[in-house]
């Protein structure tokens, strides 16, 4: 039987993009899904997310047991767990825009503006850049990504960083634990890049 797939749906923007990623990636048996029960019930779990981190975090706890059935499916059943750019970052502790909004709290740390350190430096960070593995993680290789984002995920503990970027400066491209990955860039935008990525999620096995 085919695994299934639950790709979140609180109303993120790019989900349709993600699901038909996810379909070129080589995945069947993608669901999705607003039913906290299907979540329960998946092999592995893919978060989408653009947009502002308050109006994300609030569209997906207004979804009834959607964040317990996600905790639950992750931390206690161990399900591969991808998290898209805004879904990244929701794995915070609390996300700073427009005042301080609770994350997640998965990957302990804060998602803040992206600082101008340079005039000739552009905030959002838009197009592609370098993605450059931190510790060995079997997901992320070295290459080249699409981004867009204006705030950037700063976690507690420099353990958690799976890939970096850089725009004037560094900013946190990945992050991981245990079964658990967010990446800041959009794979479904990545090309060839995006692809290998997903489908090296399907295919894995924490």
């Amino acid at each position: 039987m085919a695994e299934v797939i639950a790709l979140i749906d609180y109303g993120a923007g790019n989900l349709h993009s993600v699901h038909n990623a996810l379909k070129a990636a080589g995945g069947e048996g993608i669901r999705i899904t607003a039913d906290p029960d299907v979540v329960r019930a998946a092999d592995r779990i893919v978060l989408p997310g653009v947009g502002a981190f308050g109006a994300c975090a609030g569209a997906l706890r207004a979804i009834p047991g959607m964040v317990e059935a996600m905790a639950e499916r992750v931390h206690v059943g161990a399900a591969p767990f991808l998290g898209i750019c805004v879904g990244m970052q929701l794995l915070a502790t609390r996300g700073i825009e427009f005042g301080s909004t609770d994350g997640l709290d998965w990957i302990p740390g804060e998602v803040r503006q992206i600082e101008r350190t340079d005039p000739a430096i552009k905030v959002p960070h838009m197009g592609w850049n370098d993605v450059e593995p931190g510790h060995h993680h079997s997901l992320i290789e070295p290459g080249e990504a699409y981004f867009l984002h204006s705030f950037h995920f700063a976690p507690d503990d420099g353990h958690h960083v799976a890939a970096m970027t850089d725009h004037g400066g560094g900013l946190v491209a990945a992050v991981a634990r245990d079964t658990i990955l967010g990446v800041q860039f959009h794979p479904e935008k990545s090309q060839d890049y995006g692809l290998a990525l997903l489908a090296r999620f399907l295919d894995w096995k924490p």
